[in-house]
């Protein structure tokens, strides 16, 4: 299930590391009793859609959104209620409407764009590497994200495969600053093969590593 959230023109100005606040935000609709703290996230959910930007940072307009994205129904569930009890969230915006949306139908292979770019990150000789699209493990790294989450959830693995589009013609990284800690991502889209249900998973929970703070959500 997904929640694509409306929201309201914001009063301040965004900045542009802002998925901390959206994280935040998250944790509050969700409420004190928060199994999902610390753990690995299956859940993921978009940066703002349709904002005006400046060198100053962004704003949101009546048309701005996001969306939430869960495999579990009873968290986005949380996060219905903790909206409907206080739905602002941060710089003035205000969530002003919400659709519920059920997954698509998948087939064995799809092709997404993603609503907020790709983190892949590995442990090397004590430091943490980010990934970049053209390294030649990246699909194994971000085959291997999904599928340790797969069977976290008690889903089968077996057969997957998530690659970054070769074909794409305009791939490209960019440094992400989330609380002042410097991350690569991946702005590009990725293909993923599997049998429909691990798409739809795929759908729900993101790729790549760390998309409970906003990273690797997919359209």
């Amino acid at each position: 299930m997904r929640l694509y959230l409306q929201i309201t023109k914001s009063t301040e100005t965004v900045p542009f590391n802002y998925q901390h606040y959206l994280t935040g935000v998250l944790h509050k609709w969700i409420g004190p009793e928060n199994e999902i703290h610390d753990k690995t996230s299956l859940y993921s959910f978009s940066w703002f859609q349709e904002v005006h930007t400046s060198s100053q940072g962004i704003r949101t307009t009546d048309r701005s959104s996001f969306f939430i994205s869960a495999y579990d129904d009873k968290l986005l569930k949380k996060i219905l209620s903790g909206i409907r009890q206080d739905p602002l969230i941060a710089f003035g915006i205000k969530v002003s409407g919400v659709q519920i949306t059920a997954p698509p139908v998948f087939s064995n292979k799809e092709v997404f764009r993603t609503a907020s770019p790709i983190l892949i990150k590995r442990k090397q000789d004590n430091n943490e590497k980010h990934i970049e699209h053209n390294d030649p493990n990246a699909s194994q790294y971000l085959t291997e994200a999904l599928q340790k989450k797969l069977t976290i959830a008690g889903l089968s693995a077996e057969g997957l495969r998530v690659a970054f589009d070769a074909a794409y013609p305009t791939p490209r990284t960019k440094i992400i600053k989330y609380k002042e800690i410097g991350n690569r991502v991946n702005i590009c889209p990725v293909i993923i093969e599997g049998t429909p249900e691990q798409i739809e998973f795929a759908w729900h929970v993101g790729i790549g590593n760390s998309t409970g703070i906003g990273f690797g959500a997919l359209k």
